[in-house]
């Protein structure tokens, strides 16, 4: 499997999985490419071979834990994490790249110090739009989906927080080349998110 360290020679392109096993990954993959980046869905341990990063998109958390199982997908992961693999969790993905999820009834992937609430806006607030400041983006706001959308509950030292609520709540945070989003990046016009997540690859 590709080293994620340096940068890609001119000639060759970027390439990033997105995993495709349910939920919104096709909306990444739209995005990647039209960062001229080239994106694959990832279903099967061997589709991991040769990228420079994944996507774990947002969808049904559960759902998604149990294929990876099924798929023999979590191990495979959680070895490229910890050789320095970069991967963007956003929404169900926030939850599965997350060490400690209250409640949850199957495996994460156990990888960033964070502790992660699920749907943990309500039923009855299934789904909210927000500006918020991501610094790290820039000054302009990043116009933010959140759809029952979970939220970080406590973090490391050594993790970073990337962005908050206007009530201080923790949606956003980053742990080496680990990237977490509560909400739905792929959902908006604004590509700095994903330009962001290509940094922390070191290939954009």
């Amino acid at each position: 499997m590709s080293s994620p360290q340096g940068k890609k020679k001119q000639t060759e392109k970027v390439k990033i999985g997105v995993l495709a096993l349910q939920g919104a990954f096709i909306e990444h993959i739209q995005v990647l490419q039209q960062l001229d980046v080239e994106a694959s869905p990832v279903r099967l341990s061997m589709e991991l071979e040769r990228l420079d990063g994944l996507i774990i998109p947002g969808g049904e958390s559960t759902t998604m834990s149990r294929l990876m199982l099924d798929l023999h997908l979590m191990q495979p992961i959680r070895n490229l994490a910890e050789a320095g693999f970069p991967i963007m969790g956003t929404c169900a993905g926030m939850i599965l790249l997350a060490k400690a999820v209250p409640g949850f009834p199957l495996q994460t992937l156990g990888l960033m110090d964070i502790t992660v609430r699920r749907n943990a806006f309500g039923s009855q607030i299934d789904s909210f739009e927000t500006d918020l400041e991501i610094p790290v983006l820039g000054k302009q706001p990043f116009h933010a989906v959140f759809i029952r959308a979970p939220i970080i509950e406590k973090a490391n030292s050594t993790v970073e927080i990337l962005g908050k609520l206007s009530n201080g709540t923790t949606v956003a945070a980053r742990q080496g080349k680990l990237i977490a989003a509560a909400f739905h990046p792929e959902l908006t016009a604004d590509l700095r998110f994903h330009k962001y997540f290509l940094d922390v690859v070191g290939l954009h």
